[in-house]
């Protein structure tokens, strides 16, 4: 029988045990703001005194030490899956379990090659969601709290509920869901439950079925003791048909289970006063560093740096390059772009049109359209801090970071009012702690450029564009308080729990 592993700080409180499921963790492995989470969550949690184990696949390129701490023979369906267990050590002393599994993890990309998803991803991920429950078990490790992320790690709650719910301690620990983009649901052939080693019975529209297809995702919300998303604006709108991805009936069911928490971003990795990829460093007393980074990124896109360019507004985008990061809006817009006394520079990847799109703009105006196709950690922060103007045109955002990076580097974000792009940025009369940036409400060409007129206007203006950009860089945007209202989500679950399991 597994015992219960319970650390009491110096406080006197008991921490709690959190195990962590996700497909991806910073410093291992990032497609996205998943593995951002991932990496600064589990660290502001042990600063509250709270004990974080992570568990994510082992993929290719992921170069750790030592051997493979323990070995497990894994059934799944009619397969048994040879695994390796790697116990590492993240960047801030929390423990991360690798899953090593070279058939399954050993491959090009984490979801998928050339932009095809893998055809087993089912299997890898179910395996993934399993193998964190198995080592719970073989470590005799009973956690407080079982908290999955996204579609990759949605049948944790189903397995826990179901093939763990004959152990009467495993009954009592509750599973925490996280949402971080519902638009992606991990959806499968109904026949993908024998492999996944699910009962045939949980095919079923209060089960797993969505569709007539397994849905990872709704699993994840169908039988999760509490969902989290990533604001408090995107929790309300999944709730509704437009934002709700076919999931709204059963949010709007499971709603008094829904609690909104705005991620945080990394401080010390977002200080311009410190910054290593940033050409000087600057603060909101001091700001001529940023002129600097201005300097270079316009060298860096091949522009002039003469005075006319420097004194002209400087527009940034770093996003990937898909309809529902607004790139639509932007093709819509372009003429009307052109006609502004701006300078447009974007950084990403996506849907080849788009890539198209900015490579036809940059070649047909060279002096004010600049493209670079990719990622690229070093020239992103370069953006964020050389830019003056950070655009953000989304037609939905679950949270969005790149809005807080901006800011915090006196980069004034223009967001549309959506999700956590809502819920972080202000648009007002500047003054202490009012306005850091621009916000447009519908989702069009004309309500954005508009937005867009209001902040080059305002840029002409040093003084108000100054308070603008000293509100922006006093916002904390640290990990404390998302921190602190997971804990919350974490203690009413187990006390949910608690009293399911007592009546």
């Amino acid at each position: 029988m597994p015992r219960e592993r319970v650390i009491v700080p110096p406080s006197g409180t008991p921490c709690l045990s959190i195990l962590m499921v996700a497909s991806e963790a910073l410093p291992f492995a990032k497609t996205g703001g998943l593995a951002d989470v991932l990496g600064a969550l589990p660290s502001a949690l042990r600063r509250l005194g709270h004990e974080v184990t992570v568990v994510m696949p082992r993929y290719r390129g992921v170069e750790v030490t030592g051997p493979v701490s323990r070995r497990i023979d894994m059934p799944m369906g009619d397969r048994s899956f040879s695994l390796g267990l790697r116990e590492v050590e993240g960047d801030a002393g929390e423990q991360v379990v690798l899953v090593d599994c070279a058939e399954l993890y050993d491959r090009n990309g984490l979801y998928g090659d050339g932009g095809v998803d893998y055809a087993d991803n089912a299997v890898r991920f179910g395996v993934l969601c399993r193998a964190a429950l198995h080592y719970a078990c073989q470590c005799d490790i009973l956690p407080s709290v079982v908290h999955a992320h996204d579609w990759q790690a949605g049948l944790v709650p189903v397995v826990l509920r179901t093939e763990h719910a004959a152990d009467r301690r495993w009954r009592r620990v509750p599973s925490v869901f996280t949402v971080h983009n519902l638009s992606y649901q991990g959806l499968f052939p109904a026949d993908t439950m024998a492999p996944l080693g699910l009962d045939p019975a949980l095919f079923t529209l209060e089960g797993v079925e969505f569709w007539n297809q397994v849905g990872f995702l709704k699993a994840g919300i169908n039988f999760a003791d509490a969902i989290t998303t990533v604001s408090q604006t995107y929790a309300r709108e999944i709730l509704t048909p437009q934002y709700g991805e076919g999931l709204d009936g059963l949010l709007v069911h499971r709603r008094q289970l829904l609690t909104g928490i705005v991620n945080g971003i990394e401080l010390t990795e977002w200080d311009p006063g410190a910054d290593r990829w940033l050409p000087a460093p600057y603060s909101a007393d001091d700001l001529s560093g940023k002129r600097v980074a201005k300097q270079e990124l316009l060298e860096r896109y091949r522009f002039s740096d003469d005075a006319e360019m420097m004194s002209r507004p400087l527009v940034g985008m770093v996003s990937r390059m898909v309809d529902q990061k607004g790139m639509d809006l932007i093709w819509e817009a372009r003429e009307a772009l052109l006609s502004m006394d701006a300078t447009f520079v974007a950084l990403g990847t996506g849907a080849p049109r788009y890539e198209d799109m900015w490579h036809g703009l940059a070649d047909a105006h060279p002096d004010r359209f600049g493209v670079r196709v990719g990622f690229n950690e070093e020239l992103a922060h370069l953006i964020e801090g050389g830019a003056d103007i950070f655009l953000m045109p989304s037609r939905f955002e679950p949270c969005g970071l790149n809005q807080m990076y901006s800011m915090r580097c006196g980069t004034v974000p223009v967001v549309r009012a959506t999700g956590g792009l809502a819920d972080t940025v202000r648009e007002g009369d500047p003054g202490p702690g009012d306005a850091t940036g621009f916000v447009f409400q519908d989702y069009s060409a004309a309500a954005m450029l508009a937005a867009l007129e209001r902040a080059l206007t305002a840029f002409g203006s040093p003084v108000q564009w100054r308070a603008i950009q000293r509100a922006g860089m006093h916002q904390d945007f640290s990990w404390e308080a998302p921190a602190a209202e997971y804990v919350r989500v974490y203690r009413a679950a187990i006390e949910r729990r608690r009293a399911l399991c007592e009546g």
